[in-house]
């Protein structure tokens, strides 16, 4: 029998539109690409050729539209886990539950996520400009934590490794490795040499769990250095961002194909960073629409 949800854990508007969101069902394309600034929504559209809808709600902004022939959603999910939690379970409410009965709907629809981000390189070989795919994402978030089926998802080996190479303080949560979708990544990375595949680290905040060091001192000023040095049956950890785990963890949870690709703009081991890359981020954008 078909899950029933209450009006306490699916919030509906009294417009019809998902609680956060402000979306309609049929306003949700299938394949979607996540971007952490509303801002940039608008800049992923622009490519559009055609346009139905623009939705607008806090830090979450909406343009469903073609591509080449191809229907696309573009929204803004705000920074950090939490708030992809939101977006990754409203998205999944508007595809397969019934918003008129709030009954599950009977056959499973899927959605193919890529999030275009930016994020911190931490290899020599990921200087600033870097396309970096997230073939796996380590949570320092703790977000799929408190979902069931957590370790079905996870790669526990990897994620047990890192933790005993970086002697893990388990007062700072249980870290979680997340995959992101095979096919999917495959796709997006193409069959060039544009895109460099690796670790993603997606971390709780921007400066200490970064290791980024102002005014209070680090739990362990060498997690850094620890972090940089692990690798994983032929993986090395490249990048800090702030969602990837969360996206790949709900997904894969929730029946969905989702990968994360960034553009490196700042390099913590060169400790050079590009302030300016909104001018050069549309490339990003326009592999990642040819490519979805």
């Amino acid at each position: 029998m078909n899950t029933f949800f209450p009006e306490s854990e699916l919030i509906i508007n009294p417009d019809g539109t998902i609680f956060h969101l402000h979306l309609l069902p049929e306003q949700l394309a299938d394949k979607v690409i996540l971007v952490g600034d509303p801002g940039r929504v608008s800049l992923v559209a622009s490519h559009f050729d055609t346009t139905e809808c623009e939705v607008e709600s806090r830090e979450f902004k909406t343009i469903t539209g073609t591509y080449k022939g191809k229907r696309i959603t573009v929204l803004s999910t705000g920074i950090g886990c939490d708030n992809i939690d939101i977006v990754m379970n409203e998205l999944d409410a508007l595809a397969n539950i019934d918003f008129n009965t709030r009954y599950e709907k009977p056959e499973h629809r899927t959605l193919e996520l890529v999030r275009i981000g930016t994020c911190g390189g931490l290899q020599p070989y990921t200087p600033i400009g870097t396309f970096v795919l997230s073939e796996k994402s380590i949570g320092f978030d703790g977000l799929l934590n408190f979902y069931a089926g957590r370790d079905s998802v996870c790669d526990l080996s990897l994620e047990n490794a890192f933790k005993q190479h970086v002697g893990w303080e388990m007062s700072m949560g249980n870290p979680y490795v997340a995959p992101a979708d095979g096919e999917l990544t495959s796709r997006i990375a193409g069959e060039g040499d544009d895109t460099v595949r690796g670790i993603t680290i997606a971390c709780g905040g921007f400066f200490g769990p970064q290791g980024r060091k102002l005014r209070i001192p680090l739990a362990d000023p060498e997690l850094n250095e620890k972090i940089m040095t692990f690798s994983h049956e032929g993986l090395r950890v490249t990048n800090f961002e702030m969602e990837s785990s969360a996206l790949a963890g709900l997904s894969l949870l929730l029946g969905h194909k989702a990968t994360t690709i960034c553009m490196v703009v700042a390099n913590r081991l060169a400790k050079e960073a590009n302030a300016n890359y909104k001018n050069s981020i549309d490339s990003l954008i326009k592999l990642v629409l040819d490519r979805i």
